[in-house]
């Protein structure tokens, strides 16, 4: 029996019904009795798993896991593999195995990778973070309970891995150098550090505001896609902020997160940077695009005309820009939704499918 495309499909369709079957189990923060032994064992896996990583906080492997069943859904996924005529072809002649190092910044956050080198055929070789060592063990091992015959194209490690065929790696811009050197003669993509930015006019509503607050401490703010600065037009009022995200406060009751925030403050006081504090946050004018945990960067821009060009120079290193379209029209992520992205959303704007579809 072949792994079709279409069995590929509906196994991951599954798998996505009961991710979200888990979060809202997760969510009535009881225990949970299901039929499936991989389905019980991944519920365990995500309700033990802030006891290893406190910033694997359970409302965040919730948002995590409701993010990737929305992802799963089949009517998005036919979609999004119709826009690759090669996957619709027969299986490829030679079985590639990809190698995938995966980052452990935010639950599953290597899922996309996951998901993109078993649906073009191909054998996945995942290392694990020591940040998120379980949760992806448990998601292969329900998918294969799903579907066994990924059983002989799913395998995990924590340990240093070999004998694969091309890599993906993400991490940091020091270790990208090292994946440079041990991984360059091989097919890959490497991913460094990126972040990502809210564009605002003065114009938008209290709503908008309001969910600004979901791209920027959704995950602590520790993702890529989470809004780390703010690009903000002359006379904006920083200050009105803290009432749009002021239901983000119980952030500050996390530990972690809380001595984060007092840490910078006492930095900011002694360094006597200027800054407002909004009592679990600090807004701070700094022309950085990336910010510390509980720090928030903004930065006036004087025209529209020079905000495209500072956004431009620094194409690199932005992942995703929040905010209304311009006067031009250029689409931009909707408020709030900077941590759900689509299939077709690639880290990086470097399309893995693509790239996995053309390994020779």
């Amino acid at each position: 029996m072949k792994l079709t495309l279409e069995r590929r499909i509906q196994a991951f369709t599954l798998l996505g019904k009961e991710l979200k079957a888990i979060s809202e189990a997760l969510g009535r923060n009881k225990g949970a009795a299901f039929n499936r032994q991989a389905v019980q064992n991944l519920f365990q896996a995500a309700s033990e798993t802030p006891n290893h990583n406190p910033w694997f906080s359970r409302d965040n492997v919730i948002r995590s896991f409701s993010a990737l069943a929305e992802m799963l859904d089949q009517g998005k996924l036919e979609q999004w593999i119709g826009t690759y005529p090669a996957l619709a072809s027969a299986e490829p002649l030679t079985r590639r195995q990809v190698a995938v190092i995966m980052a452990g910044n935010i639950p599953l956050v290597g899922f996309h990778d996951f998901l993109c080198v078993l649906m073009a055929g191909n054998q996945f070789l995942g290392k694990l973070s020591s940040q998120d060592p379980k949760l992806p063990l448990a998601v292969g091992e329900l998918l294969t309970e799903i579907e066994p015959l990924f059983l002989e194209r799913i395998r995990f490690s924590e340990n240093p891995i070999s004998g694969f065929d091309a890599v993906i790696a993400t991490g940091s811009n020091n270790s990208a150098r090292y994946f440079d050197h041990y991984f360059g003669k091989h097919p890959h993509i490497i991913r460094r550090n990126r972040n990502s930015l809210a564009v605002l006019n003065g114009n938008e509503s209290p709503e908008e505001l309001k969910l600004l607050g979901e791209d920027v401490f959704s995950f602590f703010g520790l993702g890529c896609r989470n809004v780390s600065k703010l690009m903000v037009t002359e006379g904006f009022d920083i200050s009105q902020l803290e009432e749009a995200w002021s239901d983000w406060r119980v952030i500050s009751d996390h530990h972690k997160y809380f001595n984060n925030y007092e840490y910078f403050k006492a930095i900011h006081l002694v360094n006597r940077t200027p800054f407002l504090d909004m009592g679990f946050c600090l807004l701070r004018q700094d022309a950085a695009l990336a910010s510390p945990v509980s720090v928030v960067h903004y930065e006036h821009y004087p025209s529209e005309e020079l905000l495209e060009q500072h956004l431009e120079r620094e194409r690199e290193n932005i992942q995703c820009i929040v905010g209304r379209p311009n006067t031009k029209g250029t689409v931009r992520v909707p408020f709030g939704n900077s941590q759900n992205p689509g299939l077709g959303d690639y880290a990086d704007g470097i399309d893995t499918m693509e790239f996995l579809l053309n390994l020779s």
